[in-house]
């Protein structure tokens, strides 16, 4: 299972499955709050969190090869008999981060999914994680650190009772007099009471994970959150909605300041909503939202307290005589980031395409890569059962040399800042076995779904080359495209790429999948 990709030292990386949590079983009910509905690693690559529709945040650590002094004591649970990935992870903790509530004041009820999760940085020497989780109304700031809970015995206890409870507790009011005096004069008369108090004894100490909500930002927003966003400095992060973006300053959760503002007058004028909003991860002043006409702009908060005129507008439209009735709706980003390490280009995500945008230029983006093509002559289709308006995050590589991001039928695709099948674009599905729906129809004849997961039957007696290659891989590919609009209902929305490493993990409904690149010049069978 096999895809290939550019390595540092120019061999073709080798996507391999790595683990699954949660999978599910064959005809098994999914239920609705097990969905898992956003992915996040942290900045160091070692912990990975999920959220779901039941406002749960469940957090795993990556199993370090050797001891470290500030890993964290996960619960008791076997590991894998089998030998340990280098990206293996293991369960660490969870908690109820959100729970239903209902607007009176509205008639409205608020859902308790997790639709966000953002991490703080965790310096060195500090005790625990922090991470900022929302859902549709309230962000809340999250602290998971190590516990120690301290076992005592020998307490003043005799067959369930007291030793001391017949004696005139201190403070108890009493028909004779002042009860402290009562008491104390009680003990003086009874020395043998004094005899028997015993000092509890440590017997033994543990150390647990614990979570703790240590800021609650609400009461700021009129529409549904779909974004937030913590800012290079880690000091303000921001949070939008529809119509509004606001800053936060993490330690004034009860004060938000409106950044963004595009609320018309009357709503009867209003042609467009904010859809994706995003920090730069270089400049804290510097930040980008996009609408549901296809335009992302520039916002520098140095230049304006409110950021209603923007920096600069990067705008990609269609002319008016290429425009059909669906133009505008599959022009919408669904999601925006500034392309790491440098922060010098924003990476966006629309129904059809990802697009690569220069800073310096604003006239068009510099890259187009085509996420689910074949499905443009389905769009009436997909119109009359809503599957045009799913939203698919997008995810880039630390490097910011490849993205990926979701699309139907279980597939997610990975690309290179490049381009192209050569260069090592995949369409791999998110499933312990990749090779489960692409088997062969016949031997000798590769199977036309195979992508670039599996091996080709010389590799496969021989254990060298690579299926994805030349034509051959862009035919596989476009083979696999057309299958996409099979399964609408098994979209691949949410995905996150670990920030350290070639590691990716993707949720299908309630499973997390995991995936790792390899570069076969390396030594890292397992």
């Amino acid at each position: 299972m096999n895809i290939e990709g550019p390595t540092p030292s120019g061999e073709p990386l080798e996507w391999q499955f790595s683990q699954v949590f949660g999978e599910r079983a064959p005809n098994e009910d999914i239920q609705e709050v097990d969905i898992i509905s956003a992915v996040e690693f942290d900045h160091s690559g070692d912990i990975l969190a999920t959220g779901d529709n039941g406002g749960r945040v469940v957090v795993f650590e990556r199993i370090a090869s050797r001891p470290s002094a500030q890993s964290f004591h996960p619960d008791e649970r076997p590991l894998a008999p089998h030998q340990i990935s280098p990206y293996e992870y293991r369960y660490l903790t969870e908690f109820q981060s959100h729970d239903a509530e209902f607007d009176y004041l509205k008639s409205l009820e608020i859902e308790e999914k997790i639709n966000k999760i953002r991490w703080r940085r965790r310096w060195q020497g500090s005790n625990g994680m922090s991470m900022l989780t929302t859902n549709d109304k309230t962000v809340k700031l999250w602290k998971v650190y190590e516990k120690k809970l301290t076992c005592l015995s020998e307490f003043n206890l005799q067959n369930g009772s007291s030793t001391l409870n017949r004696l005139p507790t201190v403070g108890q009011p009493t028909r004779l007099g002042s009860p402290d005096k009562l008491a104390v004069q009680a003990l003086a008369e009874r020395p043998c009471a004094a005899d028997i108090l015993r000092v509890p004894k440590v017997i033994s100490t543990e150390t647990v994970l614990a979570s703790k909500c240590r800021k609650v930002y609400s009461s700021a927003h009129t529409y549904h959150i779909h974004s937030i966003s913590m800012s290079a400095d880690e000091e303000t992060f921001l949070s939008a909605d529809d119509l509004r973006i606001n800053l936060w300053h993490l330690e004034r959760p009860d004060t938000s300041f409106n950044v963004v503002d595009i609320k018309p007058a009357s709503m009867e004028d209003l042609t467009e909503v904010i859809t994706a909003a995003d920090f730069s991860q270089r400049d804290p002043h510097l930040f980008a939202y996009a609408s549901s006409k296809g335009s992302i702009r520039l916002a520098d908060l140095r230049a304006a307290a409110l950021c209603d005129h923007h920096t600069k507008l990067f705008d990609d439209s269609e002319g008016s005589s290429n425009r059909t009735f669906f133009s505008e709706i599959i022009a919408s980003v669904t999601e925006v980031q500034f392309v790491p390490p440098d922060g010098t280009h924003l990476i966006t995500r629309d129904y059809m395409t990802m697009k690569l945008w220069d800073l310096r230029y604003e006239a068009a983006p510099v890259a187009t890569y085509n996420i689910q093509e074949s499905l443009r002559n389905k769009l009436c289709e997909l119109y009359e059962n809503d599957a045009i308006f799913d939203k698919f995050d997008l995810t880039c590589a630390g490097d910011g040399k490849h993205f990926a991001t979701g699309t139907y039928s279980g597939f997610f695709r990975v690309l290179p800042r490049s381009g192209g099948v050569a260069a090592g674009e995949a369409l791999l599905e998110a499933s312990r076995d990749p090779m489960r729906r692409r088997l062969a129809p016949s031997a000798g004849k590769l199977p036309s779904r195979l992508v670039g997961f599996g091996r080709s039957a010389a590799r496969a007696k021989s254990g060298g080359g690579s299926l994805a290659s030349g034509a051959g891989s862009a035919a596989a590919l476009a083979s696999a495209e057309e299958s996409l609009g099979n399964d609408l209902g098994g979209k691949i929305s949410h995905i996150s790429w670990n920030p350290k490493e070639n590691v990716i993990a993707t949720a299908a409904a309630n499973s997390l999948y995991l995936f790792y690149g390899r570069d076969p010049k390396k030594n890292s069978e397992w």
